[in-house]
């Protein structure tokens, strides 16, 4: 793992299937690392657009970057409560302390109520004709949002409050230290 620790501070890359960078993310503070997952913190960090736009984060965010599943989990701590963003993207590697994984458009949004919404099916399509993504990927990434789904039905972490309100606690420590 690079001789990570909890406290260390990486950045994030997002790239599209052509290898192109979609988006950066300036902070992501370690809480936790294991084999399988990756659990990092952030608030009010400088988010870099490939169309050149530049803007910070609203609010406190966990993330969940996984080894072996084809997704990483956000969890939002907006004033309205606690919002998931959750994106198909191949499991994450580490690169010179940048976490870096490939994003395919479709996106679990889930509300503090409970209730669910997959987006961007409409740009996952299209991306997927223009950039010729193989029909194994596209059944992986399908399995991979049903499982996302079904994890957050039944509740497993990352999708219960206490996990993320330990990690925000543990962020804040760090943070404050």
């Amino acid at each position: 793992m690079n001789n990570l620790k909890i406290g260390d501070v990486l950045t994030i890359h997002c790239y599209k299937h052509d290898g192109k960078l979609h988006r950066t993310w300036d902070e992501a503070t370690i809480l936790d690392i294991s084999d399988d997952i990756l659990v990092c913190g952030n608030n009010k960090t400088t988010v870099n657009e490939s169309d050149g736009r530049v803007h910070k984060t609203n609010e406190p965010a966990i993330l969940f970057f996984y080894k072996k599943r084809w997704f990483n989990i956000i969890g939002q701590l907006k004033s309205q409560g606690l919002f998931y963003y959750c994106n198909i993207a191949t499991p994450y590697l580490i690169d010179d302390n940048i976490i870096k994984y490939i994003d395919y458009d479709l996106d679990l949004r889930v509300f503090p109520d409970g209730a669910f919404r997959v987006l961007d099916r409409n740009e996952y399509n299209y991306h997927r004709k223009l950039m010729n993504y193989p029909e194994e990927l596209d059944m992986i990434l399908k399995r991979e949002l049903t499982d996302l789904i079904n994890m957050k039905k039944q509740k497993i972490s990352p999708f219960n409050p206490e996990t993320i309100q330990k990690y925000y606690n543990l962020y804040e420590n760090i943070k404050k230290n």
